[in-house]
């Protein structure tokens, strides 16, 4: 019997430890590759934009300042900001949370532009008989049914005919528009509306109010509270983590035994509807009513924000907000350079292209394999 058997002190201690080191790298390797591989995107477009500013005789730097002072330079500016965020949080929800289950979503802008013409043809025959919180709920359910229904199609599309996702949305995206002209110009129009056709405007007291203490809408905290809500059905509940293994291989969820079809409509349904919502904040918080300004461009602008965001709900609340702000800097960027209104939009379509170029990158880089720090010896010591 050796003397390490009849001392188990002495035994306990040639055994070697793991340093809490190596959990604590293998934690950080997991979760750093998509916030460093997004930020070294955001970096890559930001210079070639400068060289597009360059091009037309103009100063990056100037630029930057200008964008930052409009966007967050001031508190007007950060509320300004934080207005235009809200309907991008729930665009973006409209990309991201198909994209748990490997589709492509585009065409939130239809669903958008539906649901703001939803919610006005459902606040008409109640304004005035109904309280305003019961029209503004009314409203808000419409614009999410039909919302809902619309990019729920592109899905029930997708699973059960084969119809590519990302083309039938993009169409149908279209086919909202040309719908949501039609109503507005012709049964909902406002005769009072000559230059501009929309439907009668909501009274004062329906429209939906501000966040106290500042001058800003409702419509964030109802953005922000879609996200967390989002988050916890992807990552909580078993309803996603279902989606996500059918997101990962749909053969091996089909024999598990996951309903792979039922999955795909109420993934893409439940996105539709919050893009549907943004549509009504938009006529209840801004326009007051439904016409063509509803068609912003925020549902194609949400898929920028779902893609920085890596389509991670919670993630989204901070990117929103930086595009949000981007945004408003735009009427201060032509005012002060005398660039036309759209240098944001081509800001952003950069961005968008090195992002798609940089999702090559994903698994390349070693450093951020969590297997790495996990080799035996890698962080073992003596006690």
């Amino acid at each position: 019997m050796t003397v390490e058997a009849n001392n188990p002190a002495i035994s306990i201690s040639a055994v070697p430890e793991r340093s809490m080191l190596g959990p604590v790298l293998e934690w950080l390797a997991r979760r750093a590759e998509p916030i460093v591989i997004s930020l070294g995107a955001i970096l890559i477009g930001l210079a070639l934009f400068s060289l597009f500013i360059m091009a037309v005789g103009k100063s990056p730097a100037v630029l930057f300042q200008l964008m930052y002072t409009g966007g967050f330079g001031s508190w007007f500016s950060v509320q300004n900001s934080l207005s235009r965020s809200a309907p991008l949080l729930l665009t973006a929800l409209c990309v991201a949370l198909p994209a748990r289950l490997g589709l492509t979503i585009i065409g939130g802008e239809g669903a958008v532009v539906l649901g703001g013409v939803a919610a006005a043809a459902a606040a008409l025959p109640f304004v005035g008989t109904l309280p305003p919180f019961l029209v503004l709920i009314l409203m808000a359910a419409a614009a999410m049914v039909v919302g809902g229904l619309w990019i729920g199609f592109a899905g029930f599309l997708r699973h059960y005919r084969g119809v590519n996702e990302t083309i039938s949305s993009l169409l149908l995206a279209y086919i909202a528009i040309a719908l949501m002209n039609q109503f507005v110009e012709g049964p909902l129009r406002d005769p009072a509306s000559l230059n501009k056709p929309s439907t009668t405007p909501l009274p004062a007291e329906y429209m939906l109010g501000k966040i106290p203490g500042m001058d800003v809408h409702w419509g964030l905290a109802i953005g922000i509270v879609a996200c967390i809500i989002s988050w916890v059905l992807i990552e909580v509940t078993s309803y996603g983590f279902a989606a996500r293994i059918a997101g990962g291989n749909v053969r091996a969820a089909q024999i598990q035994g996951l309903p792979v079809g039922r999955l795909i409509v109420g993934f893409t349904a439940i996105a539709g509807s919050f893009a549907g919502l943004a549509g009504m904040i938009e006529v209840a918080a801004v326009q007051g009513s439904a016409n063509a300004s509803l068609a912003a461009g925020y549902g194609y602008t949400g898929i920028l924000v779902a893609f920085l965001a890596r389509h991670n709900p919670l993630a989204i609340i901070p990117v929103a907000i930086l595009l949000g702000g981007i945004d408003a800097s735009g009427g201060l960027i032509q005012r002060r350079m005398g660039l036309p209104d759209a240098t944001v939009l081509v800001l952003q379509g950069t961005l968008f292209v090195v992002i798609l170029f940089c999702e090559t990158f994903y698994g390349r880089f070693k450093i951020f394999n969590p297997d790495l720090w996990k080799r035996p010896g890698l962080f073992e010591r003596k006690a």
